[in-house]
């Protein structure tokens, strides 16, 4: 059985085919390609802007055309993560996907189901010529995960829609109404080398099947950064042991909390053993540290030859010192809406240009309100001027503010509880959504978000629960048919 034999049916077979064009974000020129041609191939008035950003235009039904439009929102890049043992080309090979049990997985890399279920979904709209609807604009941007460039870069003319749908949620039962905004704050360290000393052996630290996640939607669900755990044994291995550091390595993206990380590291050819035993000792305490959110993390050591150079002593002090003094994680809850992140932080990657001699250091801070946003910002550029790091700002985003009186979500919330017999849950995310700017540009708008079930989404334990997909499928055609 695979994705396709899946009910419904229809909704699967987009999904499944969006899987096969690889999508990375801002590499998305398969994607864009084919969505043109899906539009050609079936007769949809399309539109393209310069940015990338795809617009298809389907009329309203017989009855409906007094209707005001309805805009359909998914994006179309997705978060190339995989496993350190994974041979995974994300620029040329089809995601591989599978059935396991009520979940559809990938072997071994992201799913891709943030946003590719939301395609699916208004595609399938698009060619299910029974249900009956208002006219459609469904909307497809590039590079929401990096950026959101294709929202900063929305085209004139390409939106006319009064409401808009966002897909990219992933909490069946649940609707979004606001979001967070968001800044990555970036630091550059230049470091100094000499040449590794004498009588050293040198080591490969590990740690690695961290369960990672997304920075906006896990960051509160007390999972371990792995930059933050090799920097803190090599914080204190300083204590007791004379090293020497050639490099860390860890995280890939500024939105996924880091799974992996490792570090290369001498100590004189006494202490090694010792040392070695003390890094895995240290892993079985960090385990019992986490043990009720980490439960497959691995810690190993391994032998390696000596690299010809390593930083010097001040330097390394100096990094160990940044990555320890950095805020991570949830830094405050929001009073104004009980159970929500306000604002956070996270040490996204850790990246050696060994022959610059530099040292590229990336976090993302995010928060509803947006003086805390700034403020969090400055906490951590802060940090940074003190080890004598360039920082750099990036434009950033602002959130979605809620509007609980819309006419959008009451049809929404009547939907789900006439098509259910359940009230849904209404609440904000502190992910970030491309819905601020596009009320940015559109004041008028009135906007929901909601999807199916997500789980472990920017891992490679992304998985989307297939009961849901069922449920979302309902509601989405049926708002479509009663919103007025």
């Amino acid at each position: 059985m695979t994705i396709r034999d899946l009910e419904p049916k229809l909704i699967w077979e987009q999904f499944d085919d969006i899987t096969r064009v690889p999508r990375p974000s801002k590499k998305e020129e398969k994607i864009i390609e084919w969505l043109v041609a899906f539009a050609q191939k079936h007769g949809f008035d399309y539109q393209k802007d310069d940015t990338g950003n795809v617009v298809m235009r389907k009329p309203a039904t017989k009855g409906y055309e007094g209707r005001p439009a309805v805009i359909l929102q998914s994006h179309m890049d997705m978060v190339c993560e995989k496993n350190s043992d994974v041979e995974f080309d994300f620029e040329n090979d089809p995601i591989r996907t599978r059935i396991d049990g009520e979940w559809v997985r990938a072997e071994g890399t992201t799913l891709g189901a943030d946003c590719g279920i939301g395609m699916a979904a208004a595609l399938a709209v698009l060619l299910d010529n029974s249900i009956e609807h208002p006219a459609i604009e469904a909307l497809f941007t590039v590079d929401e995960e990096t950026g959101l460039t294709g929202a900063f870069g929305l085209g004139e003319g390409m939106l006319t829609g009064k409401y808009l749908v966002n897909l990219d949620s992933e909490d069946e039962g649940e609707i979004f109404i606001g979001c967070a905004g968001g800044v990555d704050t970036v630091a550059t360290m230049e470091y100094e080398k000499e040449e590794s000393p004498e009588g050293y052996r040198f080591v490969r630290l590990e740690v690695g099947d961290l369960l990672g996640g997304h920075s906006g939607d896990d960051i509160d669900k007390g999972r371990a950064n792995s930059n933050k755990l090799i920097a803190r044994f090599l914080y204190n291995a300083c204590e007791t042991f004379q090293i020497a550091l050639e490099r860390i390595d860890g995280g890939n993206l500024r939105n996924a909390i880091p799974r992996e990380a490792y570090a290369i590291v001498g100590v004189p050819e006494e202490s090694v053993e010792d040392f070695k035993e003390r890094y895995l000792e240290f892993g079985e305490e960090l385990k019992e540290e986490f043990c009720h959110t980490e439960p497959r993390m691995r810690f190993s050591v391994s032998d390696i030859e000596s690299p010809a150079e390593v930083m010097t002593n001040d330097d390394m002090c100096y990094l160990l010192l940044t990555i320890i003094g950095l805020p991570n994680g949830v830094l405050a809850m929001s009073f104004a809406v009980p159970g929500l992140v306000e604002t956070s932080s996270n040490l996204a990657s850790i990246k050696f240009n060994v022959e610059e001699q530099k040292i590229t250091i990336t976090t993302s801070q995010r928060s509803s309100v947006e003086s805390a946003k700034l403020y969090a910002a400055q906490t951590i550029e802060s940090v940074f001027y003190l080890s004598g790091c360039d920082v750099e700002h990036s434009d950033g985003y602002p959130g979605w503010s809620p509007n609980p009186n819309s006419t959008l979500l009451a049809a929404t919330v009547d939907c789900y509880r006439n098509l259910f017999h359940t009230e849904p849950k209404v609440r904000a995310i502190h992910a970030g959504l491309e819905c601020g700017l596009f009320l940015e540009k559109y004041p008028h708008l009135e906007m929901v978000s909601f999807g199916p079930t997500l789980r472990g989404v920017h891992s490679p334990d992304e998985r989307l629960e297939i009961a849901t997909v069922d449920k979302f499928w309902k509601l989405l055609v049926e708002l479509l048919r009663t919103i007025e």
